[in-house]
């Protein structure tokens, strides 16, 4: 077989030679460079998490949040005026069909306070004094409705609901599965104040689209002052375990001495207080 022909060295060939030489050097200092870095690199036991992933589990929650409701509203300007003059974001929960229920929900709206309704219900232990206009176990959807209805009157802008009572409402599914799409209807969330442990009112809220949380702490069923500071400190560490966490008390003079005093000292601790409506779900 005959030799090929060589080819002439043109100044095009050239260049050519001299292009693939310098991609060989490339190559082979890129090959020696990663070399290098491979020895000379320190092993470790410990991977370093990449920028703007996920933290460890074990590292502490950032910006846990505090939602405080106080229920019970409606009857008396005095407590209402003294609760709404602290600089805090407060969730402020009026019963129904009082002689001041709308007045102060007005007035909590216009200070920028979140406003619920305290949804009256019925309660399973005898000694508890029902509500005149409460939901019972055994109404039917109409009358679920029709009570729903007129106590959303007397509470403008109300943003959601939180039982009253209700240790036997909330227990009860056939009453929360009809209560549940009419707070969806009207687009209100729902807080479960857990005032029994047989509640099924969350669960039934979460099945049927409806927003909910439910309550961690309560602040004062012991309502000395430095009771309910350590039930707020309670809720903090609830919050700073969890992320976030709900309390409830009342607009006792005791509670808003204790929120005055303690709710400056949670923000100083790093819990961000928050309407009860930045943590449903």
């Amino acid at each position: 077989m005959a030799a090929s022909p060589r080819r002439p060295a043109t100044p095009q060939n050239n260049r050519r030679r001299i292009h693939q030489a310098s991609q060989i050097v490339v190559v082979l200092a890129s090959a020696l460079l990663l070399l290098f870095l491979g020895c000379g690199k320190k092993s470790s036991s410990k991977t370093e998490p990449r920028a703007g992933s996920r933290p460890p589990a074990s590292r502490p929650k950032g910006n846990p949040r505090l939602a405080i409701i106080i229920d019970d509203l409606g009857n008396d300007s005095d407590s209402a005026d003294s609760l709404l003059e602290l600089p805090f974001p407060l969730t402020i929960s009026i019963l129904p069909h009082l002689p001041l229920s709308s007045a102060i929900a007005e007035e909590a709206h216009r200070r920028g306070h979140k406003v619920l309704l305290h949804l009256p219900m019925e309660a399973a232990s005898p000694a508890a004094e029902p509500e005149a206009i409460e939901l019972r176990v055994g109404m039917n959807a109409a009358q679920v409705e029709s009570l729903l209805a007129g106590m959303l009157e007397t509470v403008p802008h109300a943003a959601g609901a939180n039982n009253h009572q209700g240790s036997r409402a909330t227990a009860d599914p056939a009453l929360m599965e009809t209560l549940m799409p009419l707070l969806r209807e009207r687009r209100l969330f729902f807080i479960d104040s857990r005032t029994t442990a047989a509640t099924v009112a969350y669960d039934a809220a979460e099945r049927l689209g409806v927003r909910a949380a439910s309550r961690k702490v309560f602040l004062d069923d012991t309502p000395s002052r430095e009771a309910i500071l350590a039930q707020l400190d309670q809720a903090a560490a609830d919050a700073l375990r969890d992320g976030e966490a709900i309390a409830i008390g009342h607009p006792r003079p005791a509670t808003i001495s204790a929120l005055a005093e303690g709710l400056p000292r949670l923000e100083a601790r790093g819990v961000h207080l928050v309407f009860a409506s930045a943590l449903v779900h």
